[in-house]
């Protein structure tokens, strides 16, 4: 058996514009968790249904000069799913933020993103515990709206009002009835 088809190499890589990025071996622990927290929520889901979540791991092929490994997946064509991965736009796509690929996941690969058609984009910043959401509309990826999990202290100067007023939960676009809990995106992130 050719252990290239059943195990991929240690050293993790993206494609950006015809460029091999090298990416760390392993994400640090509240990425992790986010990235584990999502695929789950969308896991539970989408059981039994069309759709398929895949987690950070498997590559997803959108140009010649472009293949990325976003952190989570939502894909609706089963045509697309290949044995080495994702070859076209997934419908939604997570990428959680770090230091080293903050500038890429917000400028370039959001824009190829946008360019192949993914048709909603949330990027998850585990230090501001915030979900960019954006939404493609007339064939652009548009903030739709950010979700944050205040701290305390801010929580304790806020009004009842401002309290009221704080949006805990949102929904996919993809789906009318899969509400998410900004809360459960972020379980267990310290």
């Amino acid at each position: 058996m050719n252990n290239n088809l059943a195990y991929r190499d240690e050293c993790r890589s993206e494609l950006i514009n015809g460029k091999i990025i090298m990416m760390s071996p392993s994400p640090v622990t509240n990425h992790n968790r986010i990235s584990r927290n999502i695929t789950r929520i969308f896991d539970n889901y989408l059981d039994g249904k069309p759709c398929e979540v895949f987690a950070d791991g498997l590559d997803v092929y959108l140009t010649s000069k472009d293949r990325f490994e976003p952190d989570c997946m939502v894909v609706c064509d089963p045509n697309k799913i290949k044995y080495n991965g994702v070859h076209g736009a997934p419908d939604l796509i997570v990428e959680v933020l770090s230091p080293s690929t903050a500038k890429n996941d917000k400028g370039y690969k959001k824009n190829v993103y946008e360019q192949c058609g993914v048709r909603e984009y949330w990027l998850v910043d585990p230090i501001n515990k915030s979900v960019e959401q954006y939404l493609l509309q007339d064939n652009k990826l548009e903030l739709h709206d950010i979700y944050f999990i205040y701290p305390d202290f801010m929580l304790e100067d806020m009004t009842e009002e401002e309290r009221a007023a704080i949006i805990t939960e949102f929904k996919c676009c993809l789906y009318d009835d899969l509400i998410i809990k900004v809360s459960d995106i972020f379980k267990r992130v310290v």
